[in-house]
């Protein structure tokens, strides 16, 4: 079993990074293969709607969004962070989430559905609590079983340094860890008794406004 971590701080080895790196560490020692995907520092574009990736079954700007999705498709579960910037995500992460849960979904390849995912969020003061709502909206929406621990998964500090030394948010990284080891865990245990997912209905939409 494997969970990508996704980094989507500007700063490879900062704040957000010391709280994933948390994670790692408490998943690796339950048994569970993880990897840290940094989405870099490059221009990432938001999704322009174009529903290209229905026809070409990836996004039609072809960089590291497209990258993760193929890797996605083979992980068992996630945990996206994200420093908070303006009470909110990152805005190279949320042109991110947009486009792979979009063409992952538009495309037919759903490499999302059904796997367990957890959202963390780092910051100097505050932010963090509708930054880590805006993370768990693009998982509900892709059935997802969200991943909890036992505060909101968050941590506090303006540098690495000072983050290590939010000894609760720390704590609240490793049970978040464990609590994903166990999720996953109980999948796999289900699947060895033949428990199937039930099957999927088409999708039926509905507008608000009618002609």
């Amino acid at each position: 079993m494997k969970v990508m971590l996704v980094n989507g701080s500007p700063h490879k080895e900062g704040c957000t990074y010391t709280a994933l790196k948390e994670v790692e560490i408490a998943l690796n020692k339950n048994g569970i293969d993880t990897e840290i995907f940094w989405i870099g520092t490059k221009p990432i574009s938001g999704c322009i709607g174009c529903r290209s990736c229905a026809f070409h079954k990836k996004c039609v700007f072809d960089d590291v969004v497209n990258e993760f999705v193929d890797k996605a498709e083979k992980a068992d579960g996630f945990v996206f962070g994200t420093p908070v910037h303006y009470a909110a995500m990152s805005g190279s992460l949320t042109s991110f989430m947009d486009r792979a849960f979009y063409s992952s979904s538009c495309s037919g390849r759903n490499v999302f559905a059904h796997k367990p995912a957890a959202g963390i969020c780092s910051a100097r003061r505050s932010g963090t609590t509708v930054t880590y709502d805006q993370l768990n909206k693009y998982f509900g929406i892709n059935q997802m079983p969200i991943i909890s621990s036992r505060y909101w998964n968050m941590v506090h500090g303006n540098t690495k340094e000072e983050v290590l030394e939010d000894k609760e948010g720390m704590q609240v990284m490793r049970i978040l860890g464990n609590n994903m080891a166990y999720f996953l865990k109980c999948i796999e245990a289900g699947r060895e008794k033949g428990i199937k997912l039930t099957k999927e209905e088409d999708i039926t939409l509905t507008n608000f406004i009618r002609l």
